[in-house]
């Protein structure tokens, strides 16, 4: 896992580069990162986050997601549940805004053949 900063992450593209987050090391070049390599990108609040905070797993009550609310099971087992504005199986991947208003994600990308299961909840 690699933490980082992007600037010319675009969902269709096979690729773009990270400037890796690592306090106190020197500026290197940034790393280019295949996305088909990878599970998702995931855009942070904080690149430490809390280890200890449990993320909810639905939507708070009376909260009405902006697009169509998803659960998504990845290969490894993770699932993942929020809301997404444009899935279509054809694209490399999709967005994915956590139902937890907590959550240390702000939004996900993900790799579509990173997953095993995607339910309309």
């Amino acid at each position: 896992m690699s933490k980082g900063y992007t600037q010319n992450f675009v969902p269709n593209k096979p690729s773009f580069y990270l400037r890796q987050f690592d306090p106190g090391a020197s500026a290197d070049a940034p790393l280019e990162v295949l996305v088909k390599d990878l599970k998702a990108v995931f855009f942070v609040r904080d690149f430490l986050g809390d280890p200890d905070y449990q993320e909810q797993k639905n939507f708070p009550e009376g909260m009405k997601p902006p697009g169509k609310a998803v659960e998504v099971k990845f290969q490894d087992g993770e699932v993942l549940v929020g809301s997404t504005l444009g899935f279509d199986p054809h694209r490399t991947g999709f967005f994915v805004f956590p139902a937890d208003p907590k959550s240390n994600n702000l939004r996900i990308f993900v790799v579509l053949q990173a997953v095993s299961e995607i339910y309309y909840i």
